[in-house]
């Protein structure tokens, strides 16, 4: 399965994701973001790769589905409401993103 993380800067809290994420076997794992200062900008081909998205915030979905419409239709998108308080790696951002996203794994 492809797992797109998204967060606004894709420096603290998808990127984060993705490390957390990323040596499981079962899944092939990326991270963007929705700014243009993103250190990885959301494109339209991440989107078509994933078939799981998993937004940080209400803010990020509505960004996302207003700049590709086309390519989140019929997409599983899944806000997990974890606000911008963390740093990379942070234990309580790591502890909240394990407990939020295992159910869909």
């Amino acid at each position: 399965m492809n797992i797109l993380f998204i967060c606004s800067r894709n420096k603290w809290r998808s990127l984060t994701a993705e490390t957390i994420f990323k040596n499981n076997p079962d899944h092939q794992v990326k991270s963007a973001g929705t700014e243009p200062s993103a250190r990885i900008k959301i494109n339209a081909k991440m989107i078509i790769w994933a078939d799981l998205i998993f937004v940080m915030e209400k803010r990020h979905r509505q960004r996302i589905s207003e700049r590709f419409p086309a390519e989140v239709d019929g997409k599983e998108i899944i806000t997990l409401g974890i606000p911008d308080d963390y740093q990379y790696m942070d234990e309580d951002l790591i502890e909240e993103l394990n407990t939020k996203v295992s159910e869909y794994l």
